[in-house]
């Protein structure tokens, strides 16, 4: 089935999980800490600049955000691991996520995203972890591959070999929203579901 991302549209965000409404198709969605680039990644994946909103303040994200790109929907959920906001704040997120991830949904996959330039954080890893535990599929999404040189990639490839569980068993993809490295894999993966 092909899908045309160039004709994807904002559907609904949702602030808290028993707001969620029942999954009627296929989700795909993208997960990590603030800030990684997980807005920045779904507009370069849709072809578009400002589809999905894109701060520089981490934790702007605070809702799921459902994408609509017939005949699915890609999922924008929010950033974890942002030290400056409030706890009650930080639980509704964690109750938002936790839920959505543990609900009963047609969640065909879950493209775990971390940022290349840094080894993973203890939040990066429980996610890792609990994926695997839970045996939801995913694929990690090294981003902001553009800021690295060369000989940067192949020590933080060589690192996250040691730092991540499983990594050899785990597909992978190293990307950059602002080159387009690695858009296209991400797109093949997201037609072969």
């Amino acid at each position: 089935m092909d899908i045309n991302f160039s004709k994807a549209d904002f559907f609904r965000s949702y602030g808290e999980y028993d707001q969620l409404p029942p999954s009627e198709r296929t989700e795909i969605a993208f997960a990590g800490r603030s800030n990684v680039g997980k807005s920045s990644l779904i507009n370069k994946i849709l072809g578009r600049k400002s589809l999905a909103r894109v701060s520089g303040v981490p934790g702007k994200t605070a809702t799921i955000n459902f994408y609509t790109v017939d005949p699915i929907y890609l999922v924008d959920l929010p950033g974890y691991g942002y030290a400056k906001v409030a706890k009650s704040d930080k639980q509704r997120w964690s109750g938002l996520i936790e839920g959505y991830l543990h609900d009963d949904r047609d969640l065909a996959l879950i493209f775990q995203l971390i940022d290349m330039r840094h080894p993973p954080s203890a939040d990066d890893l429980q996610m890792v972890e609990f994926m695997i535990e839970s045996e939801l599929p995913f694929v990690i999404v090294f981003t902001k591959a553009d800021k690295l040189k060369v000989r940067e990639r192949e020590e933080r490839m060589a690192g996250f070999a040691k730092e991540i569980p499983c990594f050899e068993d785990i597909t992978s993809i190293i990307s950059s929203a602002q080159t387009g490295e690695g858009i296209d894999k991400i797109q093949d993966i997201i037609r072969e579901l």
